[in-house]
Formats: C-alpha cells, structure tokens, sequence
C-alpha cells in the first residue's frame, strides 16, 4: 500500500504518525461524548457539554492541520487546546459546582489519564521540532 504525501513529510511516519493517531482517537471521543451528552442530557449541565463539543472541534482541527501539515493551523489549535485543558481545569477544580457534570478539560483532563494535559505540550513541542529553520540575517 502507497504512502500518503504529506505537505511537509513530518507526519507521514514515526512520532508525527502516533501524535496524529491520538488527536484522531480524541477527536473521536470527545466528539461521541458530546454528541451523546448533547441529545441526551443537555439540560443536565449545558456548558460543560459544550465544552466537550468545543474540545472535539479543536481536536478534529488538530488532527487534519497535523496531518496535512498545516503548521499555523495547528499551532493555533494546539494553543487552544492548551488554553482550554488549563483555563477549564482550573475552573472545576475551583468551583466544581459550575460543572455538575465533566468535560474532556475538568480537572486538567483526569477522566482521560490527564492525556487532554499532556497532548497540546506534546503537539506544541513536535511542531517547534519540526519548525524550518530560520536564515540568521548578517
């Protein structure tokens, strides 16, 4: 079976090809949830729904800018993703009562093995890695 061209090549194989396998399986599971919670139980704990929508959408982002090497795009959504796993993790932490329900971010990630936490350093990291490397003006 061929090989996927990739724009840039960083993802077609090795690290690049795992990183993208797991923002794809979050993407997945993030957006099962949500959608479950959302048809389901909407009610319940309307904003941390949307919140598990909002992380599968950044992680679908995420996933195709990896994988078609969209670097700014990525960047951006890793950044995000970031953003989000801290800024909601501190508030369930700190007010669990506004989040009657969890989200993929509640708690920095801790329904998911803190994997939310450790995911956006790792893709921020791999996109740094793979990062042209800049002409030093003389």
């Amino acid at each position: 079976m061929a090989e996927v061209e990739r724009a840039d090549g960083a993802t077609a194989g090795g690290p690049g090809r795992v990183l993208v396998a797991v923002y794809g399986v979050f993407a997945l599971a993030a957006g099962a949830r949500a959608a479950v919670q959302l048809a389901t139980r909407f009610d319940e704990a309307p904003v941390a729904y949307l919140l598990s929508a909002l992380a599968a959408v950044v992680y679908v982002v995420a996933t195709v800018a990896l994988a078609r090497g969209g670097r700014r795009t990525a960047l951006v959504a890793c950044s995000v993703e970031l953003a989000g796993v801290l800024v909601v993790g501190t508030l369930s932490l700190l007010d669990p009562a506004a989040f009657p329900d969890e989200t993929v971010w509640s708690a920095y990630g801790r329904g998911y093995l803190f994997i939310p936490l450790v995911l956006p350093v790792l893709g921020l990291l791999w996109l740094r890695r793979q990062a042209p490397a800049r002409a030093v003006p003389r």
